[in-house]
């Protein structure tokens, strides 16, 4: 079996082959967007939807040269149908379905937030029942995982995802795109002030599983403009502590919920796993104190891509068979 995955939903074009069982899982290309959005500080939807419409052919065509395949050999099409920005996930939802029909392929739309929840089971060995982190740019959640169709998502962010705090915590510190992974590094050369990095406050919301992370970003906004960084070391601290406030609320409440609902695996997905940091936070809290089993997907696979998408059409497609080639193929969320 050869899945090819489609992911559009923001502002990467990526392609993606997944044979599952074989030596090669995956092989990948990506057409990434940084150059275009720095200079407005942000992704703009529009400008995104026109790269997408420039890169997916030809990432496409170099993906299947490089395998040394064509679009016969492949037996299974997928493509992200949401969440994410509607002309964005437009041009890959089309040419997804354009090609399957074509071709003959049979396609299946895949949830984005569900392709990060279950990206680290394409990799490892995972036994249900698992607690799920999903920290993207746009999402924060934790689910209760009972099978590969079987969750409920028992807390979720109220305002800013963790990954979008992140990126507007860069903006504040006035670092480039990509904000989130300029700030990683600047907090991974930087010192926290206390041990606990304690310098900005948390949002428990006890003893509820939803997230907050609004607070903690104006909380930095107020303490740039009083006290402006004026050396590349007191901005390295600085965000050392601001990373440090977010991935704690995350690493602490998702142990309180692996604790409550006794279940003893974590499984972490989306842009935010492949920091550091929070790697560092649940290698020493929860394998450490709680022995918890805490699987982290492989960083390719942490932001978004293709190859989670591929992976987890085929999941879908082995349960439910091909989706709808009709017009109405958008979902805004899971369940």
């Amino acid at each position: 079996m050869i899945v090819l995955g489609i992911e559009s939903s923001c502002d990467d074009t990526a392609v993606a082959l997944y044979r599952p069982g074989s030596a090669e899982l995956f092989s990948e290309v990506v057409s990434r967007q940084y150059e275009i959005h720095d200079p407005y500080g942000g992704v703009v939807p529009e400008l995104a939807s026109r790269s997408h419409l420039e890169a997916i052919p030809n990432i496409t065509r170099e993906l299947l040269k490089k395998a040394g395949l064509g679009l016969s050999d492949v037996d299974l099409i997928a493509a992200t149908n949401g969440p994410g920005l509607t002309g964005a996930l437009i041009v890959g939802l089309t040419f997804a379905k354009g090609l399957a029909l074509s071709a003959k392929k049979p396609f299946v739309p895949v949830n984005h937030i569900e392709a990060h929840m279950f990206a680290a089971t394409a990799e490892n060995e995972v036994e249900y029942p698992f607690l799920a982190l999903v920290i993207s740019g746009g999402h924060t959640l934790l689910s209760l995982v009972r099978s590969s169709d079987d969750y409920e998502i028992i807390g979720r962010t109220r305002d800013d995802a963790a990954g979008e705090a992140l990126d507007k915590g860069a903006k504040i510190l006035g670092l480039p795109m990509p904000g989130g992974l300029n700030l990683a590094l600047r907090a991974e050369a930087g010192k926290r002030g206390t041990p606990d990095g304690k310098r900005f406050p948390r949002a428990y919301l006890k003893p509820s599983f939803d997230f907050s992370f609004s607070g903690v970003k104006t909380a930095l906004l107020y303490h740039v403009e009083k006290n402006p960084p004026k050396t590349e070391e007191a901005l390295c601290n600085i965000a050392a502590d601001y990373v440090e406030a977010i991935m704690d609320v995350l690493v602490k409440k998702t142990i309180r919920a692996a604790r409550e609902f006794k279940v003893k695996t974590i499984v972490v997905g989306g842009g935010v796993s492949s920091n550091s940091r929070l790697r560092d936070l649940f290698k020493n809290r929860a394998r450490g104190r709680e022995s918890l089993n805490v699987i982290f997907p492989s960083l390719p696979l942490c932001t978004d891509n293709a190859r989670m998408i591929a992976a987890r059409g085929y999941q879908v497609y082995k349960k439910k068979g091909p989706g709808d080639l009709g017009a109405d193929v958008f979902s805004t969320f899971v369940n």
